[in-house]
């Protein structure tokens, strides 16, 4: 079966003046990054997986009023939606792209088995996942065509979280080689081979900042956190006699994600902290992206509001 078509990059709109004190666009082919200080609004994108395509709305608020953040930084999913943004698509063009790719189950499908590293023998021997995929690999069949290679050819300053496996500490990759960083905030332990990159070995930033607030406002004024982890569903729903292993595995990674962002947020406050209704979704639900964008469509309104809200004080 052929490939679906895929979407070519295109600009974001013009900078507003009170958010560039008047400085020109950079231009397309070799975007310059605004000063390291400007004055605006910075997005903090949380993981959260399938439930990330709640992000998508809010990035379509600023597109809606004209406004382009002055930095961005994401982790896992919200690393991958957000360099996507940095690079120039913008909100509508990442929910077109979600929905032609995940609406073709046999294609999906497809792409998981060409991005798998993992053999079949591990499972036996007791050495790994079966099914363990390359992020690296899983970047090239899922972002939109045109996505720009390194850091520095990005509109938008942009940040992705990892976490350092040996150091047990955090890595924040803001420069060289882009897929290889995005590749290691999305590595989810025992799902996504972990990356190793300047001599370090990466996984998933959720487990040391989920929704990253505190690398983000070194470069902003205000900032937007935007929270798809789930937390807006307190109570889950008992279906089943008992959930069965993977169920169990990512609720007690979706408590710890959620009770290590308010602790970041106790030591550095988002300005706004916007929590799409997609809670009742799971990490791994992304044939269900039209739903789950259904779902978070009311948090477009709310972003404009606050957005809105955070220009005026400024």
């Amino acid at each position: 079966m052929a490939n679906p078509p895929r979407l070519k990059a295109a600009p974001l709109p013009d900078l507003a003046a009170r958010l560039f004190r008047g400085k020109k666009p950079a231009a397309q082919s070799a975007p310059a990054l605004p000063d390291p200080s400007p004055p605006g609004i910075g997005l903090a994108l949380g993981s959260g997986g399938a439930r990330g395509f709640g992000i998508i709305p809010v990035l379509e608020a600023f597109d809606d009023l004209g406004v382009r953040p002055v930095a961005i930084a994401g982790t896992s999913m919200g690393a991958i939606l957000g360099a996507a943004y940095a690079a120039g698509f913008s909100g509508s063009d990442l929910r077109s792209h979600v929905l032609r790719i995940f609406r073709n189950r046999r294609q999906v499908t497809s792409y998981l088995l060409e991005a798998r590293v993992g053999r079949f023998v591990d499972f036996f021997g007791g050495l790994g996942n079966p099914v363990m995929v390359d992020g690296e690999r899983l970047l090239e069949r899922f972002w939109p065509v045109g996505m720009p290679a390194d850091f520095s050819e990005l509109a938008i300053p942009f940040t992705a979280v990892a976490a350092n496996l040996l150091a047990r500490d955090e890595a924040q990759l803001s420069s060289g080689p882009l897929i290889s960083a995005v590749a290691a905030s999305l590595a989810i332990p025992g799902i996504v081979r972990p990356v190793e990159r300047d001599g370090l070995v990466l996984i998933d930033g959720f487990v040391v900042n989920p929704v990253p607030v505190d690398v983000v406002a070194r470069r902003a004024d205000k900032v937007i956190a935007v929270d798809a982890s789930g937390g807006d569903q307190p109570h889950l729903v008992r279906t089943t006699s008992l959930p069965n292993a993977y169920q169990a595995l990512y609720q007690a990674a979706s408590i710890m994600e959620q009770r290590l962002m308010r602790a970041k947020f106790a030591s550095t406050p988002p300005d706004v902290h916007l929590a799409p209704h997609v809670g009742s979704f799971g990490a791994l639900d992304f044939l269900k992206a039209p739903t789950i964008l259904r779902a978070a469509e009311p948090i477009r309104e709310a972003a404009k509001r606050a957005i809105h809200a955070l220009l005026e004080g400024m």
